[in-house]
């Protein structure tokens, strides 16, 4: 890489960054810069890969992070008025620490939807960041990690690390234009990463790149080797379900995603469509039942909810998290044991082969008619989590690829996903997936 040839000085990268924000016409993507800790960083940086003794093969690379990720200097808001005042904290997250520690420079926190619930990354405290594919529509940035992928996207950070509970790292992936890869449940430590849901809460990074990913992720687990090889497609079984998933495309992201079947196809992948009955089951259980994400909301904020700081609060996150107050211990139970059920049943579907979906069903829609409209906003929302939330439900890891662009520009998306603990078997493919597909990106 540039940066290890001598070709790019980390200071010098570090400083362009932060100009490029600074001049960036949208202010709603970083809640928080930090300069001083960025050139400490950036400094100490070149001095190791001037000696030959990078801390990681990142040492130098700045990156940004989503705020509900413990930054020590800067305060964890989640991007909540409640806690635009709150002190700084007083250590890095687990993930944070080990990319600083590998080298990894800290540009500043990331905008983002209040709590991480919902997935249009709208936010009435701090603003909706732009997304940066359409210079005249304020069109929708994806959430909740929107700042995270408008951040890649525009150019403000080479990667952004998110946080993805029903599709908050894919849904800004999709929606922006650039790669996000979704972990499987455990194998990221969440310490000092604030909660939504305890139990589904997982942390990956955005990125241009699936080596990008691939690198950062290594790094936020400790590890400081390069990760899986690219592995080929040739005899690669990938399922395309025919239930839920493919309902309601536009016809862009159905175009675009046939297209990239197509071109792995050619390359030796078999396509096999089938109907998945786990989908149906783990779709038709939450929407009777209710999901373990609004439960969990509600309790871990149940005295905010249940106080008058509530009237604080975006209306749409708390109208979310009062689902959790209406479920029974038969509704928690049901949608429990339904995933014991089915999270076997479809590793089993799966038996080595991927799973492969359009990321959302949709391109970013426009933020004002969204705003105007609650009802609404709830049906949207709804529908471009509709795919991915089927992977935290069945513990799926994933990796959102962009797929192409509709006549206005507007990026679309395919998702890739294998049974939780194949990380390394899906990047691996991942990496060969993503040349294929970006070979004929039209």
């Amino acid at each position: 890489m540039a940066l290890r040839a001598g070709r790019v000085c980390p200071v010098e990268l570090t400083a362009f960054l932060f100009e490029r924000i600074e001049r960036h016409a949208d202010r709603a993507v970083f809640v928080a810069i930090t300069p001083q800790r960025a050139l400490r960083e950036a400094s100490a940086a070149k001095a190791r890969l001037a000696s030959g003794s990078p801390a990681s093969l990142l040492d130098g690379v700045p990156v940004a992070y989503k705020d509900v990720i413990d930054v020590a200097g800067t305060p964890t808001t989640a991007a909540s008025a409640l806690f635009a005042d709150a002190p700084a904290r007083l250590r890095d997250s687990r993930c944070a620490d080990r990319l600083s520690r590998g080298g990894m420079i800290t540009l500043g926190k990331l905008n983002m939807t209040e709590f991480a619930y919902s997935g249009l990354g709208c936010n009435p405290h701090f603003g909706t960041p732009r997304n940066p594919n359409d210079s005249k529509v304020h069109r929708s940035p994806g959430g909740s990690s929107s700042g995270a992928g408008v951040a890649v996207a525009a150019g403000l950070a080479p990667c952004a690390i998110g946080s993805d509970t029903g599709g908050s790292i894919r849904v800004p992936a999709s929606f922006n234009g650039v790669v996000g890869y979704k972990s499987s449940e455990g194998r990221i430590d969440k310490t000092g990463v604030f909660p939504l849901s305890r139990t589904l809460d997982t942390i990956g990074p955005l990125g241009r790149s699936v080596m990008d990913c691939i690198l950062v992720s290594q790094l936020m687990r400790g590890e400081q080797t390069v990760g899986p090889s690219p592995r080929p497609v040739a005899g690669l079984r990938i399922v395309v379900p025919t239930n839920i998933v493919m309902d309601r495309l536009e016809n862009a992201v159905g175009a675009n995603f046939e297209r990239a079947l197509a071109a792995l196809s050619d390359a030796g992948a078999m396509i096999e469509r089938r109907r998945l009955e786990c989908l149906d089951r783990a779709s038709e259980v939450t929407e009777l039942h209710g999901s373990i994400t609004a439960a969990e909301a509600y309790h871990q904020y149940h005295d905010i909810i249940e106080s008058d700081r509530v009237k604080r609060l975006d209306r749409r996150v708390v109208r979310r998290m009062l689902v959790g107050k209406t479920m029974s211990a038969h509704d928690l139970l049901a949608v429990q044991w339904m995933q014991a059920e089915e999270r076997p049943k479809i590793r089993a579907e799966l038996d080595g082969a991927l799973l492969s979906m359009p990321t959302t069903p949709l391109v970013a829609p426009d933020i004002a008619p969204l705003e105007a409209n609650d009802e609404l906003f709830m049906d949207v929302n709804s529908r471009i989590l509709r795919n991915t939330v089927l992977g935290n439900i069945l513990d799926l890891c994933g990796i959102a690829l962009p797929s192409g662009r509709d006549r206005n520009g507007l990026p679309t998306s395919i998702l890739f996903s294998a049974p939780g603990g194949e990380d390394d078997m899906l990047l691996a493919y991942g990496l060969e997936i993503e040349r294929i597909i970006r070979g004929c990106d039209g």
